[in-house]
């Protein structure tokens, strides 16, 4: 499946043919169809794997450091790693390729895959504001909403061709700016 996935993200899943397949996962045409099965079921065979090992390196990002501003910037540093992996096309399976796929299935699996990931952040919020991190009334869905917003971004910009190393200082930018106050103050801790 890593190899499907790599060829989806580097021609999107409309330039994809099943000679493509074929080449870049190096198996015969049959053993294609018997092991693997059509296009469709490839892609979403790769994107549950994509979504399943990305993810869990998403939470462990998210939820390893102590410190709230830390896991934070180690969340939207793991979008801008994924996106600028070497070897593989810029972007995200999940962010850059799926969205465009016509297919009912495909979009409601995305929008699940982004639904679970802004509660985990909406939870590691929820986990500052228990821990004193962060005040009683900071908005925890609506900043993890940006949260994500901000990684989609991101992504979105290596896809364009930011380089790594700036996505990755924007990263760190980007969650000072979340953890504002309503009122403008500095974030926790800095």
């Amino acid at each position: 499946m890593e190899k499907a996935t790599l060829v989806f993200r580097s021609k999107g899943y409309d330039g994809v043919t099943i000679d493509d397949l074929v080449t870049g996962m190096g198996v015969g045409r049959p053993s294609l169809y018997s092991i693997f099965g059509d296009k469709r079921t490839i892609f979403m065979r790769a994107l549950r794997a994509y979504a399943e090992e990305k993810g869990a390196l998403a939470a462990k990002a998210l939820f390893s450091p102590p410190a709230l501003r830390d896991s934070l910037t180690g969340f939207l540093r793991h979008a801008v790693e994924v996106a600028t992996e070497e070897e593989s096309a810029p972007g995200c399976l999940m962010v850059c390729v799926a969205p465009l796929v016509n297919d009912a299935e495909v979009r409601q699996f995305a929008q699940d895959v982004a639904a679970a990931a802004a509660a985990q952040v909406e939870r590691r919020f929820r986990d500052a504001i228990s821990a004193g991190e962060l005040p009683s009334d900071f908005p925890a869905s609506i900043r993890a909403s940006q949260v994500m917003d901000l990684g989609r971004g991101l992504t979105m910009r290596a896809q364009m061709g930011a380089p790594r190393k700036v996505l990755l200082k924007d990263a760190e930018e980007a969650a000072d700016l979340v953890l504002l106050s309503r009122d403008g103050t500095a974030a926790p801790g800095r």
